[in-house]
């Protein structure tokens, strides 16, 4: 009887960040920027990096790996929002939802990763740098690299199949501007314990792993830094790390928030707003945060720009 009594929906309708016109035109121009930001500043790290060969590296090619990664993720999101301030009638058909869905957790669960594997590639390098040429072989991290996306798209495959085996019979209004778990299992009239079980256990597994991995890393790194005796030594090597911890601590910090609370406890508002954060502006932070605080990449920058200036 419940899968006679149940309506089928062939789209979802967003809510989005606000009802009001005249909010939206203003956070239409506000995100086209950032958006805008994000493109250019990750595209011309993943350039710099490319041009310049002293940031060919293991380091910089994980960078770049990253940049990459923050332009995917936030195209999932940004240029349907984006759409969405112009428009009316918020509605995302039901497969495209599942899509955006997909991409975005995949994206979402590599970036975790690449968190992880840049802090493994900081201890090898400070820790044992007689062993890093040869521990981090331009083969092994290109095989990182495709283990993190492996791991992500198996992944976000997992969740986005649970998700989209409920039933939304009561419903079809998002109480969000995208496509993601929390708002969907929020929405659902089935029972969600087992898609809960499911989220936190596989999410528990590739953000667990990777800040175990960040911590043990980081703790071999801080006890062997405080054991160099050089003063000049010691301010290098936290200075290449700051801006890696930096992007750990935004990351994780919102997505513990997000995703390891029942769904009883959701406030959807609270989660939009956090929501913003880590699928607009983190994309947008994080090439900031590496070119501003990393002097190798502000010394390539300044050599590009004047070769290019000088050639004119």
């Amino acid at each position: 009887m419940a899968g006679e009594n149940c309506t089928v929906f062939t789209d979802f309708i967003l809510l989005g960040l606000s009802g009001r016109q005249d909010v939206q035109q203003g956070l239409f121009v506000l995100f086209l920027l950032v958006y805008g930001i994000t493109v250019i500043a990750n595209l011309g790290m993943i350039l710099l990096i490319n041009l310049d060969p002293r940031l060919h590296t293991p380091m910089y090619y994980f960078l770049s790996s990253l940049s990459f990664c923050d332009v995917c993720y936030s195209s999932t999101v940004s240029p349907r929002m984006l759409a969405d301030f112009l428009s009316e009638q918020k509605r995302i058909p039901y497969h495209l939802c599942a899509f955006q869905m997909y991409l975005f957790g995949a994206f979402a669960d590599v970036e975790c990763l690449m968190l992880a594997v840049m802090a493994y590639d900081r201890y090898v390098a400070i820790c044992n740098p007689l062993f890093y040429t040869t521990v981090m072989a331009q083969s092994i991290s290109t095989q990182l690299v495709t283990i993190a996306y492996i791991i992500g798209l198996v992944d976000s495959a997992i969740h986005t199949c649970c998700t989209f085996r409920l039933s939304f019979c009561n419903s079809n209004i998002i109480n969000h501007f995208f496509c993601d778990i929390p708002p969907l299992l929020a929405l659902s009239s089935s029972d969600t314990t087992i898609n809960e079980i499911v989220m936190f256990t596989f999410i528990g597994c590739v953000v667990g792993s990777s800040i175990l991995t960040i911590l043990f890393s980081y703790s071999y790194i801080i006890t062997t830094i405080l054991g160099m005796n050089s003063t000049e030594g010691r301010r290098k090597a936290f200075s290449t790390c700051a801006s890696h911890l930096t992007a750990v601590a935004i990351l994780f910090g919102t997505l513990l928030f997000m995703y390891f609370r029942p769904s009883s406890s959701y406030s959807m508002d609270t989660d939009k707003m956090a929501s913003v954060f880590y699928t607009v502006v983190i994309p947008m932070l994080n090439p900031l945060i590496y070119s501003l605080r990393n002097k190798d990449v502000k010394d390539a920058l300044k050599k590009t720009v004047g070769t290019k200036l000088c050639s004119e």
